[in-house]
């Protein structure tokens, strides 16, 4: 089968648009669409599972009331042409389909025969196939878990370990432009889960966020014949990618030319969180690098640091003086700073200009006074939360992504992310498996850590130290800071996976040399 190569995420909306442009334009039909989607779908099972394009097996395919459920009905026909052995079950009336899903119900109908949904207890063919094509992208709503229940949990008991379940678009239960799994009227959650999840055109938000990949499982994008560079309305969230070779490559000159990055460190005890930043600053390219040390720390600092140097720094005098030196391009403030510290550093930092990652302590020391750190920021600044942090800076918005999802689409952590770029006036990097990036004018692209690319060993302590540095040290190389969160992330993932289980965050910085190399001999990106 043909998969799409787009680098660009659409909402549910987005895609019910590029779809009605392509059908207005007369470029195709919907029935023509419909036909393509099913015909995707079996040829993604049968690559995902090549035995089973071998001998006749055996489906059950679940249909919904609306396009999904179309899909569903040439996904039934298609497998029973191929000499399986097919049920299908509605939800709802299939009398009520109206347009290209009708007439795909009527072809099916004259094949095979239809169950009402929810049953009792669905056949059990020892093993097979089930299909989700119950509401895909178009669910506003939570499935009622009884439903859910009456579908998944009475297929035999074990004998449901047997079986492959495929989702059509998006896994029922699953809000496709957040992830998160909706909730019904009494408030519960339930939703399809699925090994493989078959798309088409292009990936959506909840593939990806939140719950997305627990419900999905692998992702294949079908390729339906639509229009690639078409894309409706405004505010497309994009992949992030491998950086260009060319973005990372050092071209020569004198190590000035490459930038000057500054580490603040903690107090004694605590210069570690500082000295893998500083590690992670220099492994990605920067051609110098200090850890600023207060003097009870200094000793620790210098018995475990050569090529980064070392300059004491007890405070905003100070940091001031050595910011006097304008070959300083960037700075790191956060990782094992202490709140004390960081709120005696932070204005300082911030008032030179220069570009600054804040992290850990210099983003928690405004825990309940946000405005005070915001009032400071500048574009050139990058915030780094984890979740808790986030929730300290951004309470409301985190209260919105905890609520419960009654209904699609759901506030998701893409919408978080944008309003609160938009709030500081700088980049917000929100970390996780599903890692988003967004800057004050609504620019937004997604990191996602899962499937091919999942790296569990990536948590692990002081990784994130470690990025926040490798963030400031292409921040000093003169990289613009979105461009230079992009790069990070990948290239912080991307050394855990050269690196594999067992990683910690010692190792994340002596991966980068190879991976440095690779990109360059193969042109990636």
């Amino acid at each position: 089968m043909k998969t799409s190569s787009a680098t660009s995420l659409v909402t549910a909306a987005q895609m019910r648009a590029i779809e009605k442009a392509a059908i207005d334009s007369g470029a195709v039909t919907g029935g023509a669409l419909m036909e393509r989607a099913g015909r995707a779908v079996v040829d993604a099972i049968f690559a995902h599972w090549p035995k089973l394009a071998q001998v006749p097996g055996r489906a059950i395919v679940l249909c919904g009331p609306g396009n999904n459920g179309g899909d569903g009905y040439v996904i039934a026909r298609l497998l029973q042409e191929w000499g399986w052995e097919v049920a299908v079950f509605a939800w709802g009336d299939p009398a009520h389909l109206s347009g290209d899903a009708a007439v795909q119900y009527a072809l099916w109908a004259a094949m095979g025969t239809i169950q009402p949904l929810p049953v009792a207890a669905l056949p059990d063919p020892r093993g097979g196939v089930i299909v989700d094509a119950l509401f895909g992208t178009g669910l506003t709503r939570g499935l009622a878990p009884d439903l859910v229940q009456a579908i998944l949990t009475q297929l035999g008991g074990q004998a449901f370990d047997q079986w492959h379940r495929v989702a059509v678009d998006i896994p029922s239960g699953l809000c496709a432009d957040s992830g998160r799994v909706l909730v019904d009227a009494a408030g519960q959650a339930a939703g399809f889960r699925a090994d493989l999840t078959v798309t088409f055109h292009a990936q959506k938000p909840g593939h990806l966020l939140d719950r997305g990949a627990d419900f999905c499982g692998d992702v294949v994008v079908g390729d339906i014949g639509l229009d690639r560079q078409g894309r409706a309305g405004q505010g497309d969230v994009a992949l992030v990618g491998p950086p260009l070779a060319g973005e990372i490559a050092k071209q020569g000159g004198h190590k000035y030319d490459h930038g000057h990055a500054l580490m603040l460190s903690g107090g004694q005890g605590c210069s570690g969180a500082a000295r893998l930043a500083a590690r992670g600053a220099l492994r990605v390219g920067a051609g110098l690098v200090t850890v600023a040390a207060p003097a009870a720390a200094m000793a620790e600092c210098a018995a475990q640091l050569t090529a980064i140097m070392l300059r004491q720094c007890d405070g905003d005098t100070d940091l001031a003086a050595l910011l006097d030196d304008s070959r300083i391009g960037a700075l790191c403030l956060g990782p094992g700073l202490g709140q004390g510290r960081a709120r005696d550093l932070v204005p300082v930092a911030l008032a030179s200009g220069r570009g600054v990652v804040l992290d850990a302590d210099a983003l928690s020391v405004y825990a309940g006074q946000p405005d005070a750190l915001f009032s400071m920021l500048h574009p050139d600044t990058i915030l780094t939360p984890h979740d808790g942090e986030f929730a300290r800076l951004f309470p409301d918005l985190a209260e919105m992504l905890a609520r419960p999802a009654a209904r699609g689409p759901a506030f998701s952590k893409i919408d978080a992310t944008r309003a609160a770029a938009k709030r500081a006036g700088c980049i917000v990097l929100l970390k996780g498996r599903d890692t988003v990036i967004a800057d004050p004018a609504g620019d937004c692209v997604v990191h996602a850590a899962i499937g091919p690319r999942a790296v569990p060993w990536l948590a692990t302590a002081g990784s994130g130290d470690v990025l926040a540095g490798m963030i400031t040290g292409l921040l000093a190389r003169g990289l613009p800071p979105m461009q230079a969160a992009k790069a990070a992330v990948w290239l912080h993932a991307e050394a855990a996976l050269c690196f594999g289980p067992g990683l910690i965050a010692e190792d994340l910085p002596e991966v980068l040399p190879q991976l440095l190399r690779r990109i360059a001999d193969e042109g990636v990106g």
